[in-house]
């Protein structure tokens, strides 16, 4: 697959030729995964080497364990790398019939290291624990831009909102700053951690088993040190200098912390975000901040505009919480997620209780939740159920914005030829050239990247740049195919190969004919399939209309 081009300036009428690169300042949003587009080329190099580590697989000789849970940060964080994920870690801890909560930190609390370098040294929820909870992966997506929001800026937030439904800030410190230095908590479930620098050595040791420079120790097996002795076969601290002085969690911190936001497309007019402010959903999910302009922070992270659509405070969820007390956050709290990119994400809440179905039945069941016992979130969740059908589905429809990459038709976070032509139901850039009068509710506003009401040659353009294959010019004019057949080209089964290109269609073992060889060749493929030459028809799938279509024109080709 060819990578992307790089948008930097602005585009000329040579776009369309082959050759000719089509080049934008701004205008077409990063995909989940890529970093911040203004990054200096030394950023982006810190970039690729982060992500190059935050994908290592450690090895029990370069410190993993003796307790883990995973051996990589992509291990977890993998939707896209750098991500949210499906998998989840255990928390446990007892409640005392006259209530408290101790996290059995003296057993190996609160967080349970589920695998282990040798089942000798294997740690298991223990028999006193009275409470378990699971945590669901969360996004380091736009770490650095979060990370950039003033601590005033957050508490104001929280100031303005109702008494009733007003966040907690989890006040921490960090482990690179003096002890006695607070700043309002936004990483993690809990709020628990306020720097990406924290968040990145924290995790080394607990969930990799990594130690370092802040966390100089391994975790002990349910907190039997004398079990550590035996199986810690690594001198700590285990997280050395490279040649260029950088340890691996200051690699993985550059990874994250210039990780671009999550796109939202269309970007702005939908009238489901109405829908979202007028029930109240933006009380907590806070649609937008502008990060600060702190000296100490790296100019790219500064003075930027995000939509995160979270406050980064504590809530009280209710019977809804984890039971978990972590620092200052009590058992029913959790942090409100930020929904940017909720649109690929399953599952759903804290403890991943919301997974499968489709994206609308884990939006729904999740709002829903909103709703029990003791829950903040009762207002909003008690005004969508009031909801018409037609707003209910507008704001879902909203909500299914937050993570869709522009042109991305068949939401899997590409732009192939199946977003050019459509792929099954989906609407392609194709089916929508020509349209005026588009709207953000529209299905082709998702091809209407320039949100000016139409899609035109100027959309085709910026479609060209990210484009992840080369574009094809199977009748070498010069120009793309693509934009042969916006311009009347001949191609009959949409496909989006010119048609006379085709010497034969159907003929999918190159000899020239139609015959037994291809309904082997379909038989094999049988199934959904994407963009094969099997798929006869362009619909996506494999199956018997392919047979009778061969059947239908058996012999040599023409």
């Amino acid at each position: 697959m060819a990578q992307r081009r790089t948008i930097t300036t602005a585009v000329c009428i040579a776009c369309f030729i082959l050759g000719a690169m089509p080049l934008y300042a701004d205008t077409v949003q990063p995909r989940a995964g890529d970093p911040i587009q203004t990054l200096n080329e030394a950023l982006l190099e810190r970039f690729i080497t982060g992500k190059a580590f935050f994908n290592q697989e450690l090895t029990v000789e370069g410190g993993l364990g003796p307790i883990f849970n995973k051996a990589s940060c992509a291990n977890c964080h993998n939707n896209p790398v750098g991500g949210a994920g499906s998998q989840t870690v255990t928390r446990f801890g007892f409640i005392g019939k006259k209530g408290g909560f101790d996290p059995l930190a003296d057993l190996g609390g609160s967080l349970l290291q589920a695998e282990s370098i040798s089942e000798e040294c294997a740690e298991l929820v223990p028999p006193e624990a009275n409470v378990t909870s699971l945590r669901v992966t969360n996004s380091a997506l736009a770490f650095g831009l979060v990370e950039a929001i003033s601590d005033a800026d957050l508490l104001a937030n929280r100031d303005a909102q109702p008494e009733s439904q007003r966040g907690q800030a989890h006040m921490v410190t960090n482990f690179e700053d003096p002890p006695d230095e607070l700043y309002v908590g936004r990483f993690g479930w809990k709020a628990q951690v306020a720097s990406v620098l924290t968040f990145s050595a924290d995790a080394a040791q607990n969930e990799m088993g990594l130690s370092n420079r802040f966390l100089p120790f391994d975790n002990a097996p349910n907190g039997n040190e004398k079990l550590l002795e035996q199986c810690d076969t690594v001198a700590d601290p285990e997280d050395a200098p490279d040649a260029e002085g950088y340890e691996f969690i200051d690699r993985v911190t550059d990874f994250q912390r210039f990780l671009a936001p999550p796109p939202q497309t269309p970007r702005s007019g939908m009238q489901g975000e109405i829908v979202f402010n007028n029930i109240g959903c933006n009380v907590c999910h806070t649609p937008a901040f502008t990060t600060g302009n702190d000296a100490q922070t790296e100019s790219v992270l500064r003075n930027v505009d995000i939509r995160p659509y979270g406050d980064f405070l504590l809530h009280d969820m209710g019977l809804a919480g984890d039971g978990i007390v972590q620092g200052d956050a009590n058992g029913q709290q959790l942090k409100t997620p930020p929904l940017w990119g909720v649109s690929y994400r399953d599952p759903l809440w804290h403890d991943a209780r919301f997974s499968a179905g489709t994206f609308e039945s884990r939006i729904r069941d999740a709002i829903a939740e909103h709703g029990v016992f003791g829950s903040q979130g009762l207002p909003s969740a008690t005004n969508f159920a009031s909801l018409s059908g037609q707003d209910q589905d507008a704001l879902i429809r909203f909500l299914g914005s937050l993570g869709r990459a522009e042109f991305d038709s068949d939401a899997d976070n590409d732009v192939e030829l199946n977003d050019f032509h459509g792929y099954k139901d989906t609407v392609g850039f194709r089916g929508c050239f020509g349209s005026t009068a588009v709207t953000p509710d529209d299905p082709c506003a998702l091809h209407d990247v320039d949100q000016d009401g139409d899609i035109d040659l100027d959309d085709f353009d910026l479609f060209l740049v990210v484009f992840d294959d080369a574009p094809a010019d199977c009748n070498t004019n010069g120009v793309v195919d693509m934009l042969d057949i916006l311009l009347g080209e001949a191609d009959a089964n949409n496909d989006g190969v010119l048609d006379e290109c085709q010497t034969c269609l159907g003929d999918i073992d190159g000899d020239n004919m139609l015959g037994v060889g291809d309904i082997l060749a379909i038989i094999g493929a049988w199934g959904p399939c994407s963009e094969c030459l099997a798929d006869i028809d362009g619909d996506g799938v494999v199956n018997v209309t392919e047979i009778l279509f061969i059947v239908g024109n058996w012999g040599t080709c023409p």
